[in-house]
């Protein structure tokens, strides 16, 4: 008895899926030892402080993951990793897209046997795909059935997914979103009078951080965001008071932040995220695999004003971890009491 119940629980934890939620994705950072190997306590300790933060779902094993430089193993450690601490609490969605749609299958057929609970799927890079080839190339992904939700970034891919292609693959049963990171907030308001009524539940999220809370306020359902990394409650608050009509309060939340939006892209992301999370005590290095680098010395003093202007504690040298993570809740805590006022 005590066997099939152990069972059923296990089929339970990989086969259920909580519904992505409206409000702020942490596009989540993977953390390295100097070494390179990815650092599995840490890891854990992120994963912890976004359940802690409230954070609406987590992004993991996307661009910001840097997992286009992981095996199918190391895939497999990172997102089991997370699913045996985080299935049930936060909806997991998992980035597997890539060119090769024989490789995205296999990608978001293993997120479907480790539990995830959502796809993100870029639209195939450098080959530039015609729009008739975008509609079978997601369709093709969204018959194995795990919910999809569409990635556009032609700043990165080179390839412009176009609103009559979102709305027919909306009418998918199993593709719940898009991520624009066009920037643009027109093409927000074009997708949505394209949509039309009844397609209120098919989710818009920000891909730029920058223009984030504007593409909640002018009707998107929120952002998957790279700044989430390292004020996750603060973006949490932010996106939920916009989403809620509250546009004084999502701004004055914003305001801080709008350095750091700019400054961590002032090299290719995730390098500065990861250089500032280790500033802030979050990861123990700053670590990123090639063709990636750590953040060049000449923008290091940019990214800590960045900080220091969201008010975010800076750890010292000789700072442990512990004392750093307290100093960082007081600091946060006091700043968005300021800002909720």
């Amino acid at each position: 008895m005590g066997t099939i119940k152990l069972i059923c629980a296990l089929t339970f934890t990989v086969t259920y899926q909580l519904p992505l939620r409206k409000g702020s994705t942490c596009a989540l950072i993977t953390p390295f030892t100097e070494d390179g190997e990815i650092d599995i306590p840490v890891l854990k300790r992120l994963v912890q402080l976004h359940i802690d933060q409230e954070t609406d779902n987590l992004c993991v094993l996307g661009t910001t993951s840097e997992a286009s430089v992981m095996s199918m193993e190391e895939r497999k450690l990172v997102l089991g990793t997370i699913v045996e601490m985080a299935k049930g609490k936060i909806p997991l969605m998992v980035g597997t897209g890539t060119i090769n749609p024989d490789s995205v299958k296999a990608q978001t057929q293993q997120a479907i046997d480790l539990g995830a609970d959502a796809c993100l799927v870029v639209t195939p890079y450098y080959v530039k795909p015609p729009q008739r080839a975008l509609v079978r190339h997601f369709v093709d992904v969204a018959d194995l059935g795990l919910p999809v939700v569409l990635y556009n970034v032609p700043g990165r891919t080179k390839c412009d997914m176009d609103d009559d292609t979102i709305v027919t693959l909306s009418k998918h049963e199993n593709i719940v979103g898009v991520k624009d990171a066009t920037g643009d907030l027109s093409r927000l308001s074009s997708l949505i009078e394209a949509l039309g009524e009844g397609n209120e539940s098919f989710l818009k999220f920000s891909g730029d951080d920058h223009t984030t809370t504007d593409y909640i306020l002018h009707g998107g359902d929120g952002c998957i965001s790279v700044t989430a990394n390292l004020v996750p409650g603060t973006m949490h608050q932010m996106a939920h008071a916009a989403l809620n009509g509250h546009e004084e309060v999502a701004r004055n939340l914003n305001e801080p932040l709008a350095k750091l939006h700019q400054d961590l892209f002032i090299e290719s992301s995730p390098i500065p995220a990861k250089w500032a999370a280790k500033q802030m005590g979050l990861i123990d290095t700053a670590y990123c695999r090639p063709p990636l680098d750590e953040l060049d010395p000449k923008f290091e003093e940019v990214v800590k004003k960045a900080l220091k202007a969201a008010e975010l504690p800076i750890m010292e040298s000789e700072m442990s971890v512990e004392i750093a993570s307290r100093l960082r809740e007081e600091a946060l805590s006091r700043r968005d009491q300021n800002f909720l006022v």
